[in-house]
């Protein structure tokens, strides 16, 4: 806004007034400049930060002729299915000790676990049983022999016409049936494992078979029961030859043939290697886990106990080419097997593989994830251990 003074000769003001406005508005511009000035680093904005996103399996080393290369090798192999079973008696070369004669324990000589030998005593029986029966084949004994006199004096009588013909059929009948009861009675005592020519109440149970005891069901002091309601005293196994009991999965059925062998390694002996016949396939399937048993003949050469771990290696029909490198080429990590393979410029490319059975020469299978011909460092725990450093 512009203004004058009135018309006249007076001053004008105009040009005063706006030089003193303008000098004012520079005085307050530069108080307020005075007190804020602006820092460059301040109002410029914070440098963009830029991350690199790498690849965690590609490592760079200064000196890659420090890691020798080797290339896969060929390995013509069946496919094959591992399994893990267990170790167990065979049923039919178990057999059970009882005792046909009930009463009470007074001796056990043998224990769980111990192995013996046929016709060794197990333990001994005092019975009540056996002493009946003693009795009664006394009694037998003692009848037998009336009887035997009675059939001599009517003989006598009936050849000098004192007796009549039935009356000396009537003591032949009983002569005859006093000798059955002997034999009965002695049948008797026998069975019950009685000695006939030393009467006692004591009974001594032996074993039926040399092997191993793996069951026992009776304590000293303790009563035996008649068979329908005691289970076997001993039971003893002959372990020359055992059982793997395996579980197979539905879909892997076409991989077990019976009649055919199965390659056993045991978990507590990884360096021996036994053979097994498959001699059943179980028919019914579990209908929880789709499993089938699958049972295994296996000669035991003496280091074989009763379950035992046990892992047991299939074969399929076909054949596949797989690669396999030195052992030493592979690196076992967070329970995955890998390799290092050459990626150029002082680089190595980590790829994993399926690593699978060792082979002879410091060998491993690799069954998937490497090629024949393909190179891999020699060393792999040796590369690692540089990267880590």
């Amino acid at each position: 806004m512009k203004l004058r003074a009135r018309a006249g000769n007076g001053p004008r003001w105009e040009g005063v007034f706006g030089s003193a406005l303008l000098a004012a508005l520079m005085l307050v511009l530069t108080g307020c400049g005075a007190d804020t000035q602006a820092n460059p680093k301040d109002e410029a904005p914070p440098p963009a930060k830029v991350e690199t996103e790498s690849n965690a399996s590609l490592v760079k080393v200064d000196h890659p002729e420090q890691f020798p290369l080797v290339a896969a090798s060929e390995y013509n192999a069946a496919p094959q299915l591992d399994v893990t079973g267990t170790v167990s008696p065979d049923i039919s070369r178990q057999i059970p000790v009882i005792s046909l004669a009930s009463g009470r324990v007074v001796e056990i000589d043998a224990r769980l676990g111990d192995t013996v030998k046929k016709g060794q005593r197990l333990m001994r029986v005092q019975s009540n049983d056996i002493a009946q029966a003693f009795s009664d084949y006394q009694q037998a004994v003692a009848d037998e022999v009336l009887a035997k006199a009675q059939l001599d004096r009517s003989k006598l009588l009936y050849d000098k016409g004192a007796i009549a013909q039935k009356d000396l059929e009537v003591a032949q009948d009983t002569d005859d049936k006093a000798k059955v009861t002997v034999k009965t009675a002695v049948e008797h005592l026998r069975v019950l494992g009685a000695d006939i020519n030393h009467p006692s109440a004591l009974v001594d149970i032996f074993a039926p078979a040399s092997g191993v005891i793996t069951e026992q069901n009776v304590t000293a002091a303790a009563g035996v029961k008649t068979l329908d309601n005691s289970p076997n005293l001993f039971t003893i196994s002959d372990l020359s030859h055992v059982w793997i009991l395996c579980d197979v999965y539905e879909n892997d059925l076409p991989y077990v043939r019976l009649d055919e062998f199965a390659t056993i390694h045991l978990n507590a002996y990884p360096d021996v290697t036994l053979k097994g016949r498959i001699a059943n396939i179980g028919p019914i399937l579990d209908p929880n886990i789709r499993t089938a048993k699958v049972r295994l003949e296996v000669a035991n050469p003496g280091m074989l106990r009763m379950g035992m771990f046990a892992t047991a290696t299939f074969s399929g029909l076909t054949r596949q080419v797989h690669a396999s490198v030195p052992a030493s080429a592979v690196l076992h990590l967070h329970d995955r097997d890998w390799v290092y393979v050459p990626a150029g410029s002082g680089r190595f490319q980590r790829m994993e593989v399926d690593g699978g059975r060792m082979l002879a020469g410091n060998l491993q299978e690799i069954r998937s994830g490497l090629s024949p011909g393909q190179q891999v460092v020699s060393n792999a725990l040796v590369l690692q251990s540089t990267v880590e450093e």
